[in-house]
């Protein structure tokens, strides 16, 4: 079944990909008002989100975000799929890095890093980095079940020196990496939400108490790595920039959770000033509590 189901949409994912992005957005449009307003793909979720996120602001002004969240939200699917086809010089066009000094400079030092993100802005394009640094990048996902689709994501990011390696494998795939004095960036999309009886951090994430994944950080002081927060931002349609901002240099001099607590201010930060670009079909803030 899975290898029907991947035969079956393959073909049109392919021919989606070749097409020139002028023609691209134009099906986004009309695929924004199937989804947003015939379907109302999970708006119930992004309406409670942003309730939760926002309750200062008007019923009208939350509206107004929603809208803009979904045509970004469409826009954000068929640059994902378009990924399977773009160009290196395109993407790097489209994608702009503001400081990738930032990086270069802990390169210089030796220091394998690891690297934050959110579901925010296009996280889909921040690999093509790699084409600017030397460091092999490794990213941190959860395995697809349809083994067929998981092996076409890993051929996209293979295309530009990235590796998908689950979150069982990281430590020993590091470990291994650094044993080969290998340059390593490993990113981490860590706004996620854990299961409660696995969490070890509970915290506020936009006013609400939240369990908070905390793996990027201790990967980053078993290793004794610098964390570096990836600030995404959207210029225009299809065209966005990414600023590094160093959270620590030296890891295992932080306190426990102090680097998770800022990567989740950095992360609201964002959120807080275009609220439209944060992923809010997720079901970030299910388990909330009552701070004690």
């Amino acid at each position: 079944m899975q290898r029907l189901a991947f035969y079956i949409v393959y073909p049109l994912l392919k021919l989606i990909s070749i097409l020139p992005f002028p023609l691209l957005y134009f099906i986004s449009d009309i695929v924004f008002v199937l989804v947003y307003t015939l379907f109302g793909y999970r708006k119930k979720v992004v309406k409670a989100n942003l309730k939760l996120a926002f309750p200062e602001k008007t019923e009208q002004e939350r509206k107004k975000i929603e809208r803009r969240f979904y045509k970004h939200l469409c826009d954000l699917i068929f640059e994902a799929i378009k990924s399977m086809h773009i160009s290196e010089e395109n993407l790097k066009k489209r994608f702009q890095f503001e400081n990738i000094e930032t990086i270069s400079a802990f390169e210089k030092q030796n220091k394998n890093i690891v690297l934050m993100l959110s579901h925010y802005g296009n996280w889909e394009w921040v690999f093509i980095m790699q084409s600017f640094i030397e460091s092999k990048g490794y990213g941190i996902y959860k395995r697809l079940k349809n083994k067929h689709f998981d092996k076409l994501v890993k051929e996209i990011r293979a295309k530009f020196n990235t590796e998908l390696i689950t979150t069982k494998e990281t430590i020993e795939i590091l470990t291994e990496s650094k044993r080969n004095n290998e340059l390593s960036i490993s990113g981490f999309i860590s706004d996620q939400s854990p299961k409660p009886q696995k969490a070890f951090h509970w915290n506020e994430f936009m006013g609400v108490y939240v369990p908070v994944h905390t793996g990027a950080e201790l990967i980053a002081k078993r290793f004794d790595s610098p964390v570096v927060f990836a600030a995404i931002d959207k210029v225009k349609r299809g065209y966005y920039t990414c600023t590094f901002k160093t959270i620590a240099v030296n890891s295992s001099e932080y306190e426990d959770y102090e680097i998770t607590d800022e990567f989740l201010k950095l992360t609201e930060e964002q959120i807080r000033k275009k609220p439209e670009l944060y992923l809010w079909t997720h079901k970030r803030w299910k388990h909330r509590k009552k701070r004690d």
